[in-house]
């Protein structure tokens, strides 16, 4: 039988030294932010039951989740997602807390998705959730704080704003059965145009048939809802586009000198989970999204507690990425600034010098080699600049 003790699983990889410490910068960054903005830590299980994730909608395909059974024989999952168990933490233990709460988390989800080249299986993320707030200040305030997140890396990059009512609204006006409705979705949002026309075309010309097949080229600047309003005759779909074009005007003032807003109507990804706005994050020389996010109104009420949400999060996994290419990795690796070298039988004596130095704020080893010739080799391969000899007091 074939072992894999020496492997690690598809989708996993292991993180070593300057990596770990991109990924733990990150995620100190991020921290800051959270912090600074009013949000609250909190921590869900990484174990949670199947049926947290199999509610009336199905938000999560159960062919995507890491299944297990407990001791009793129940199903459980490993989380795929952290806003469902957060849902649940809110209904529950935190359902007569004072209204808005603004929550932050940094978790890992677990994904198994075998069609996917290259994908990460095991993603590490951090995110934000505002509940209780159906206000257009809270749609503001969550997409600001997607604003700091994407500026925190000092590169270029772009925030999509998008609506899923509009797709919402186009799918009612078809005859077609809710499998047809998800293919035309999954199609709209790859930007497949001959497959969705195709599609489409079976369906019959009615104008909101012809109205989706143009969703998905719907994207760019603020010219788009003027184009999107003759696409689109409708006068329900008018009044969302009026809404999310002042929502677009006012996030484009909170953009610094690096970033840009942009619209896509082709923003149409869960369409059970989100009810208004939807947020993508894109940093430059990354095709896919590092922030993803959006409103979901209803959510919480299948764990039967009805309040407005609005949150996103960022996948830590490919902000690292961007990071590792456009920058330089080697500034996360880690270098001690002093070794301290301890003469025979003054070992004691050498520890509690490397705990005086750290003390002062410095990253301190102790040596591990029996002669000053080679720790003054170790150090020239580890770039140390200082090296302790505690004998007689002597410093190098």
């Amino acid at each position: 039988m074939k072992r894999y003790d020496l492997l690690t699983p598809e989708g996993t990889k292991d993180l070593l030294f300057e990596e770990s410490m991109l990924h733990r910068s990150i995620k100190n960054t991020l921290d800051s932010i959270f912090r600074k903005s009013g949000y609250s830590e909190v921590i869900t299980p990484a174990l949670e039951f199947f049926d947290v994730f199999s509610l009336n909608s199905n938000y999560f395909p159960q062919e995507n989740m890491y299944k297990l059974t407990d001791s009793k024989g129940r199903l459980m999952v490993l989380r795929p997602d952290s806003t469902m168990p957060i849902a649940r933490m809110t209904a529950t233990r935190l359902k007569d807390a004072t209204l808005p709460l603004r929550l932050y988390y940094n978790q890992t989800v677990y994904r198994s998705e075998p069609a996917l080249k290259g994908r990460s299986d095991e993603i590490s993320q951090m995110g934000i959730e505002l509940i209780g707030s159906s206000m257009k200040m809270a749609d503001l305030e969550v997409c600001s704080c997607a604003i700091d997140s994407l500026e925190a890396w000092g590169m270029k990059y772009t925030l999509e704003i998008g609506h899923i009512g509009i797709f919402k609204e186009l799918v009612s006006k078809i005859d077609a059965d809710d499998n047809q409705k998800e293919e035309i979705r999954k199609l709209i949002e790859k930007k497949n145009f001959p497959a969705l026309n195709d599609m489409l075309d079976s369906l019959g010309n009615s104008p909101a048939i012809q109205s989706l097949k143009k969703l998905p080229s719907l994207f760019g600047g603020e010219e788009v809802f003027e184009k999107a309003k003759k696409a689109i005759p409708d006068e329900k779909i008018r009044f969302i586009l009026d809404d999310l074009k002042s929502i677009y005007n006012d996030v484009s003032a909170l953009c610094g000198k690096e970033g840009q807003v942009a619209v896509d109507l082709g923003l149409v990804n869960k369409t059970d989970y989100y009810t208004g706005i939807i947020i993508k994050g894109y940093l430059q020389g990354h095709g896919a999204k590092v922030i993803s996010g959006g409103r979901y109104d209803r959510l919480i009420s299948e764990f039967g507690y009805d309040v407005p949400a609005v949150g996103f999060a960022v996948d830590v996994n490919s902000v690292a990425k961007v990071i590792a290419k456009n920058g330089d990795i080697n500034s996360y690796k880690p270098v001690s600034d002093v070794i301290v070298y301890s003469a025979p039988g003054n070992e004691v004596k050498g520890i509690k010098t490397a705990g005086k130095l750290r003390a002062k704020g410095d990253v301190v080893e102790t040596a591990l080699f029996e002669t000053l010739d080679a720790v003054r080799e170790y150090a020239k391969e580890k770039k140390i600049a200082k090296i302790v000899v505690v004998e007689e007091d002597i410093n190098e």
